[in-house]
């Protein structure tokens, strides 16, 4: 199996940090670069980064000296963490050089000539890349996305709804956690102790990410989902695992063991960071809960729960995800290996 060398902009963050814990001992790829801000460019990896995650420093890239975050990089590919400040201007610049950029920054995630990609749910939309490159001169570079980490807690549920029955409408609920707000995250006087029911710019990015990625494609465009979305966001008192509370109207009427089987029997993808199961259906009452699921999978499961009738609307559930895994870079490093599986790196 070829192995790819790959670089990782934003390195020392949080989500940076991610990647190069999950990439550590990847079949197809290697990192060979890093690249973070001018603070940190010139060191080694292991004195630039102050790391924050489970265990250690990978060996294998403790010594590699931090880049400045430009082209170009010795790699064959970039995974971008890069806070949107940033990330529109870096990005552009990569693709526009020549490579493949896998981004989880929020820049180009409703550009209508950039994927948003849910690996097993949207691969046609791949399809927008050879549009990207024709309107943007970008020969062989290009950009694809993930989405926003609390869409990806409950938009492959919804994917699964929709694909069989069709949703008119969806409200939901997200309860996120701290580690969505990057590192430091949220004031501990402002978080302890409570539940913050605001989250700057999220709730139209979940109102509006879901509707593209279960959009359809057809010459060179997306169109969005024709279902209304009305979202609130909060922040909540745990450190991983954003969780969503969901309720939605169908346009065709079907039983509860439908919906449930749907869910369920939603394929996931053969590839080196698929789950076994995509979306996880527990019939637990009490289930899921942020501690106890939101590694399913390796993190890269959706866990659903709580599928009932609803009273004013068709059904209600609960799903679940890790939010720097499935939500952020392990979406991105299956996304990469969806477009080596599409021979499009």
């Amino acid at each position: 199996m070829k192995r790819y060398r790959v670089g990782i902009l934003g390195a020392t963050g949080t989500v940076g940090q991610r990647f190069v814990q999950l990439l550590e001992g990847h079949p197809q790829f290697a990192v060979t670069a890093l690249a973070a801000s001018d603070r940190s460019a010139g060191k080694p990896y292991a004195e630039a980064c102050a790391w924050k995650l489970s265990g250690s420093i990978p060996e294998s890239v403790r010594e590699i000296i931090v880049q400045p975050i430009e082209p170009p990089l010795d790699c064959d590919l970039v995974f971008s963490s890069l806070p949107s400040s940033v990330a529109r201007e870096t990005e552009e610049a990569f693709a526009r050089a020549g490579y493949p950029v896998i981004s989880n920054s929020s820049s180009y995630r409703m550009d209508e000539d950039v994927p948003l990609l849910i690996a097993e749910i949207n691969a046609d939309h791949l399809g927008l890349i050879e549009t990207q490159q024709k309107k943007r001169g970008f020969g062989k570079g290009f950009i694809v996305t993930n989405p926003n980490c609390a869409v990806a807690s409950f938009a492959p549920p919804l994917a699964a709804v929709h694909r069989k029955f069709g949703i008119d409408s969806a409200i939901i609920t997200t309860m996120q956690a701290v580690s969505g707000a990057g590192y430091p995250g949220v004031a501990s006087m402002d978080i302890v102790d409570n539940v913050m029911p605001y989250i700057a710019g999220e709730e139209p990015k979940v109102e509006t990410e879901a509707q593209k990625i279960l959009g359809t494609i057809s010459d060179g465009a997306v169109t969005k989902a024709d279902f209304a979305v009305s979202a609130q966001c909060f922040r909540v008192n745990v450190i991983d695992g954003h969780m969503a509370s969901v309720r939605v109207k169908l346009k065709i009427t079907t039983t509860m063991e439908e919906v449930v089987d749907a869910m369920r029997t939603f394929p996931s993808l053969e590839l080196h960071s698929s789950p076994k199961r995509f979306i996880e259906v527990t019939d637990e009452p009490s289930r899921p809960q942020t501690r106890l699921d939101r590694d399913n999978g390796n993190g890269m499961s959706i866990t659903v729960g709580r599928v009932f009738p609803d009273n004013v609307f068709d059904y209600r559930f609960v799903a679940l995800s890790h939010n720097t895994v499935r939500g952020a870079a392990g979406s991105a490093i299956l996304n990469a290996e969806l477009l080596i599986d599409k021979r499009m790196i």
